[in-house]
C-alpha cells in the first residue's frame, strides 16, 4: 500500500510553491509551478495517487478555486487559518518555498487549524452580502467628503435638518458658490452620494431576491434569526453567509472564538493577565453583531416589526429569542452599573447573543432534519 504524502502549497496568483513531506520521511521542496489547472492536474498526477495525498493550502485572496480543483481531482484538501501556523520565535527568513516547507511539516504533524469551506450557495450569498457592506463604505466616504466640502465653505444645514434625508439633499441642490470650478466640484459631490446610494438600493434588492433562492433550510435559518431583537434580513443574510451551517460546530464558546469576539489573555503561574478581545476572527460578522447588541440597552419587548417576524417562526425559537432580551438586558444594566464604558458593555453583549444565534440556528436547522436539538 502507498504511503500518506502531506502536501503544502504556497499560492500565489501567478505561482504555487510545491513542498512534500511523507509519512516517514524527509520534507522537501519541488519547487514552484504555475497557478492553473493543467499544472495542478499534473503534480496531482505526478505525485498520486489521488486517494493518498493530503494537501493543505493557506486561506487567502485567492480565493478557494484551489480548493474546489483539488477536490473535483479526488485529492483532499484542507485550507488553514494563516494565523494560526505556526511560527517559530527566532525565525527571521520567510520565503515561499520556506512557507511550503513548513505548511507540509505541520500538515504532516497535524499542527494545522483547518478553516471552514463555504458551498456554492453560501459563497454566493457572502460574495453579495461583501458587496452590499462594500458599497455602504464608499457611500460614508462620498458622504464625508460632500459634508466636508460645505463646511469648508461655511455652509451649514439649517436647524431641525436631519442630515442624509430626501429633505437634507434638496437643501444641497440649493447651494450655490462664488467659483464655477467650486460648483463643478459640488456638482460631482452631490452626483457620487446618489449614486451611492442607488448602489446600495440594488445590492439590497439583490439580497431580497437572492433569499428567495436560497435551499430551504438556509432561509429558515435566515428566518429564525431574525426572531432575535436588533437583527433583520441584512443582519441576518450576513450571519448566515459568514458562519454557515451553525450545527458545525458544538459549542456556543467555539462561535464565540470564531467571531475573534472573546478576550485576550495571558495567564502564567499565579499571574492573570485578561486584555480586549483578540479581533482574531471573522470581522463582518463580528461588526454586525455589535451593532445588533446596541439593541440589548432597551427594556424587553416586542414591536410591531419584530412581532411581525415573529409570526413566521416557530414557538421554540421565540422562546429563545425572549429569554435573549431579558438575558441580555439584564447583562447590558449589570456591566453599565459596574461602571464599564458603554462600549466595553457592548461587546460583551454581543458575545453572549452569539451564543443566542447558535442556538436559535441549531434549532432550526434540527426542525430542518440537519442536526440535533439544542437544549435551551
Amino acid at each position: 500500500m502507498s504511503k500518506i504524502r502531506f502536501v503544502g502549497l504556497e499560492v500565489h496568483a501567478d505561482t504555487i510553491a510545491v513542498a512534500v513531506a511523507d509519512t516517514d520521511g524527509d520534507v522537501r521542496s519541488l519547487g514552484t509551478i504555475p497557478n492553473r489547472a493543467e499544472s495542478i492536474r499534473k503534480l496531482v498526477k505526478k505525485l498520486g495517487p489521488a486517494d493518498r495525498l493530503r494537501v493543505c493550502d493557506e486561506a487567502g485572496p485567492t480565493g478557494y478555486v484551489l480548493y474546489w480543483q483539488l477536490t473535483a481531482l479526488g485529492v483532499p484538501c484542507t485550507v488553514v487559518a494563516p494565523t494560526l501556523v505556526p511560527v517559530k520565535a527566532g525565525d527571521r527568513v520567510k520565503t515561499d518555498r520556506r512557507d511550503a516547507l513548513k505548511l507540509a511539516r505541520c500538515h504532516r504533524a497535524g499542527d494545522l487549524t483547518a478553516v471552514w469551506v463555504p458551498d456554492a450557495a453560501h459563497e454566493a450569498l457572502r460574495d453579495l452580502v461583501r458587496a452590499r457592506e462594500s458599497a455602504k463604505q464608499d457611500q460614508l466616504r462620498a458622504r464625508q467628503r460632500l459634508g466636508t466640502f460645505l463646511l469648508r465653505h461655511g455652509h451649514h444645514r439649517p436647524p431641525g435638518m436631519h442630515a442624509w434625508t430626501q429633505r437634507h439633499l434638496a437643501w444641497v441642490k440649493t447651494v450655490h458658490l462664488s467659483q464655477a470650478a467650486q460648483e463643478a466640484t459640488l456638482v460631482d459631490y452631490l452626483h457620487e452620494v446618489e449614486h451611492m446610494a442607488d448602489r446600495v438600493v440594488r445590492r439590497e434588492t439583490a439580497i431580497d431576491q437572492a433569499v428567495e433562492q436560497v435551499p430551504t433550510p438556509m432561509r429558515a435559518v435566515i428566518g429564525g434569526l431574525q426572531a432575535l431583537r436588533g437583527i433583520a434580513l441584512i443582519s441576518a443574510v450576513t450571519i448566515v453567509a459568514e458562519l454557515g451551517t451553525l450545527s458545525r460546530v458544538p459549542t456556543a464558546r467555539e462561535r464565540r472564538g470564531y467571531s475573534g469576539a472573546v478576550p485576550r489573555e495571558h495567564t502564567t503561574g499565579a499571574r492573570v493577565r485578561r486584555g480586549g478581545i483578540t479581533k482574531t476572527g471573522n470581522a463582518h460578522l463580528r461588526r454586525v453583531v455589535g451593532e445588533a447588541a446596541w439593541a440589548s440597552r432597551y427594556r424587553p419587548a416586542v414591536g410591531p416589526a419584530l412581532r411581525k417576524r415573529h409570526a413566521a417562526v416557530g414557538a421554540d425559537v421565540k422562546a429563545i429569542a425572549w429569554k435573549a432580551q431579558h438575558r441580555l438586558h439584564a447583562r447590558y444594566r449589570h456591566l453599565l452599573g459596574r461602571g464599564k464604558s458603554k462600549q466595553t458593555v457592548v461587546t460583551a453583549v454581543a458575545r453572549e447573543l452569539l451564543g443566542f444565534i447558535w442556538a436559535i440556528g441549531v434549532t432550526v436547522e434540527a426542525a430542518e432534519g440537519q442536526a440535533p436539538p439544542v437544549a435551551t
